[in-house]
């Protein structure tokens, strides 16, 4: 069967990665980003560079986003030369960021005003994952969108999970993000007050990972507080970001988070003092050096 034409913006760890298992697995895919390093890199496999989204677009029967935030995604398709200007009847748009599932409801029902489909497909996992084809994909939107999809999308992703109505993936990850983010902020922080009240940090670990607080997170904490090793690869501003959008959500919902909205606060108050780039992990600084 002849595989489909696939556009993909986005070049970034992920999405270059992503480009590249699709490339390894026989698509020749069309790619637009702002870094003409990384669109070298993929064009010099085999990859089609495109002028403009709606050029791509026109060229695509699925296009694939793996953008940083919902305003990028909103300007790509709704800008000058955008994706609405140029998507044929049939195609399929997928979103593989972190969105706001309002505004993505909102392109889906444009697109479809078009005759286009749209699947929201968060990611979980890291880019060595994306190479080998190893993500997790939470994926939404009509079930036939996402079954016509689905085949590339198993190439990406090693769980590829359908969560029904359009919007429910970036529901999903950004309810995804908060836990894992407030745990990693609390863990960061009980490190911190161990640390100010004397207490040894590696013998706190070592108490509190023999009981039900043990987690991949706390370990990610642990490398950081103790043993001065940043791993986690996820960093403060995005997570700073994703608990906006999911506040944000949850306003959306007519309800109030509190709890997130206290990961929110010494998200944005790490974001502040200069430390978006570290991972968030590193929160930890913030923490111990915090005064009253």
């Amino acid at each position: 069967m002849t595989k489909p034409v696939i556009g993909f913006i986005g070049l970034g760890l992920m999405g270059g990665n992503m480009v590249e298992c699709l490339q390894k697995n026989g698509f020749e895919p069309i790619v637009m980003d702002l870094n003409k390093e990384a669109v070298a890199t993929v064009v010099a496999r085999g990859a089609t560079e495109a002028k403009s989204a709606k050029e791509l677009a026109a060229a695509s029967d699925i296009i694939m986003l793996c953008l940083t935030t919902s305003a990028v995604v909103e300007q790509l398709v709704y800008g000058k030369d955008g994706i609405l200007d140029g998507i044929k009847e049939g195609s399929v748009l997928i979103d593989f960021g972190t969105s706001i599932p309002a505004s993505t409801r909102r392109i889906g029902a444009d697109l479809a005003e078009k005759g286009a489909g749209m699947v929201d497909a968060p990611l979980g996992r890291t880019p060595a994952h994306a190479k080998d084809g190893l993500l997790n994909i939470m994926a939404a939107g009509e079930k036939a969108t996402f079954d016509k999809v689905k085949p590339v999308l198993d190439v990406l992703g090693e769980n590829v999970f359908y969560l029904g109505a359009l919007g429910a993936g970036h529901t999903t990850k950004l309810i995804n993000n908060f836990m894992g983010m407030t745990t990693v902020c609390a863990m960061s922080q009980a490190f911190a007050v161990a640390d100010r009240a004397g207490v040894d940090r590696q013998q706190l670990y070592d108490i509190m990972s023999t009981g039900p607080s043990n987690s991949p997170f706390m370990q990610f904490c642990k490398n950081y507080a103790v043993d001065g090793v940043s791993d986690l690869g996820f960093s403060i501003a995005n997570a700073n970001k994703d608990l906006g959008y999911f506040l944000k959500m949850v306003e959306d919902l007519g309800t109030r988070a509190e709890i997130a909205e206290g990961t929110s606060s010494n998200l944005q108050a790490a974001f502040d003092e200069g430390m978006g780039n570290g991972n968030v992990p590193e929160i930890f600084d913030y923490f111990l050096k915090l005064e009253r």
